[in-house]
């Protein structure tokens, strides 16, 4: 039914495309695993392939078990996600907010109000031993603690005055560690065991997903793996390759990035919510939390809508839930259509895209192309009425500072330069632009919708993060 020999030979051409270290690809569907396949080496020395069975990080991934973990505790009457956060920190709170005001959802969500905001940085920098580099000498020097428990985020939010809210919690979206920190250690409290043994017992050990754990130094995963695990591979400070097993360690970031799994397992995890809870004819997970998960209570458009954990979207007619992750020697993707499909890609470099290796599999499945594109973001080929309202400069404090400067070219264009790199922004619909680069006009580096208010936009959402205006 599936010309899987197709999509090998063009996953093939991808991966000598990209010269990754290595990913490992899986898809399931109803009738069982339809294609999986590990392409290139788990180590610089090039002595050990790579599987599907291969143990890689699958790092902000994780997010979306944290926020199933809630909804199975909502569905046994154990939170609710219209709980105030303080219900569970007494001391939370976001400058100016009502403190009462901000409940679990916004924190599921990414809508508490919260900015990119730099605390997750500092956990990894101050708890990693082994790894150097110019960024992490910078952030040690900046970091006000070792930022290795709850209580150190969570002062941060409520005390630091670091940072302006975004706005009225549920008012603006944008991506949020710090929130699933917070999310990790409800579920704590709300089950009374550790978040990292209710997904083992209630998820990870009844999908049968033997070779996935949380833990937070990877030496959990290495015991799982018998030697079958991916060394992390990144670029130095001269973008030079190198290869470590140091994996990243951020304490209280434990239910947002620090899931080590497989592609074989993940898989497993997503067609297990793409079917109500059902894995291999048995009920894993009551309906109604999968429902609380990604359920009707959210939009089912061509653009992409957080849920809990998860974005959905639409394609060719069916509905699409996925997530990326990445951190050092992590870049990944995987999702699912509902229905009883799933697809992931694992890779062990560190900032580097997944995404189109899964693409390719969704399309699959979809019946479409291999290579069609399913970025939300179409040039139009029109002119943006109000490009006075965009020009700025705007932050985000998630680590070192980082800015994006909109500006005009001597043809009146809309370029940007965004993390050093200049990009030429085409618009597409409302005040939304694809930012791409001149030479490779065909590739999309991020999205970005500008916040406009009263005539001028205030901040503007790269991807997920919102950027605040500093003038």
């Amino acid at each position: 039914m599936y010309n899987t020999k197709q999509l090998d030979e063009y996953l093939e051409k991808l991966f000598e495309e990209k010269q990754y270290p290595s990913i490992s690809v899986c898809i399931r569907g109803p009738e069982g695993i339809i294609f999986e396949k590990g392409y290139g080496y788990c180590d610089m020395n090039k002595t050990k392939k790579a599987g599907t069975d291969t143990i890689y990080g699958i790092a902000s991934m994780s997010k979306s078990m944290t926020a199933l973990a809630c909804a199975i505790l909502e569905t046994e009457g154990k939170l609710s996600f219209s709980d105030p956060v303080t219900n569970y920190f007494p001391n939370f709170s976001i400058p100016g907010t009502p403190r009462e005001s901000v409940t679990l959802r916004h924190l599921a969500m990414h809508t508490a109000g919260i900015p990119p905001i730099p605390p997750l940085e500092w956990s990894i920098v101050m708890n990693t031993s082994g790894r150097d580099s110019d960024a992490a000498r910078k952030l040690r020097e900046s970091s006000p603690n070792k930022m290795d428990t709850i209580d150190d985020i969570i002062d941060y939010i409520s005390n630091s005055g670091a940072y302006e809210p975004l706005g009225a919690p549920g008012e603006c979206m944008s991506y949020s560690n710090d929130a699933y920190a917070l999310l990790s250690y409800v579920v704590d409290q709300a089950a009374g065991m550790t978040l990292e043994k209710f997904l083992e017992e209630r998820i990870f050990k009844p999908l049968g997903m033997s070779r996935t754990v949380l833990d937070l130094d990877g030496k959990e995963a290495v015991a799982l793996a018998n030697g079958d695990i991916a060394d992390l591979f990144d670029l130095d400070d001269e973008g030079k390759l190198y290869a470590d097993q140091i994996w990243s360690v951020l304490p209280p970031y434990r239910g947002c990035a620090c899931v080590k799994s497989t592609a074989r397992d993940i898989t497993k995890y997503y067609q297990m919510l793409s079917q109500h809870g059902i894995f291999e004819g048995r009920q894993i997970i009551d309906p109604h939390a999968v429902e609380i998960l990604i359920g009707h209570e959210f939009p089912e458009t061509r653009y992409p809508f957080y849920c809990f954990g998860l974005n959905k979207r639409t394609k060719n007619g069916k509905v699409i839930c996925e997530h990326s992750g990445g951190l050092h020697g992590v870049s990944t993707h995987g999702g699912l259509i509902m229905g009883g499909y799933s697809m992931t890609a694992l890779c062990n470099q560190g900032d580097v895209s997944a995404e189109p290796f899964v693409w390719a599999c969704y399309n699959l499945i979809l019946g479409l192309p291999l290579n069609t594109s399913h970025a939300f973001a179409i040039p139009s080929g029109k002119k943006f009425s109000m490009p006075e309202a965009v020009v700025g400069t705007y932050i985000s404090r998630e680590a070192v500072p980082s800015y994006c400067i909109v500006t005009q070219d001597d043809d009146s264009n809309l370029v940007a330069n965004y993390y050093d790199e200049n990009l030429v922004l085409h618009y597409c619909e409302e005040t939304l632009f694809s930012a791409r680069t001149a030479d490779d006009p065909d590739t999309q580096r991020t999205t970005m919708r500008f916040l406009i208010r009263n005539g001028k936009a205030w901040g503007v959402r790269c991807y997920t993060r919102v950027f605040q205006r500093i003038n």
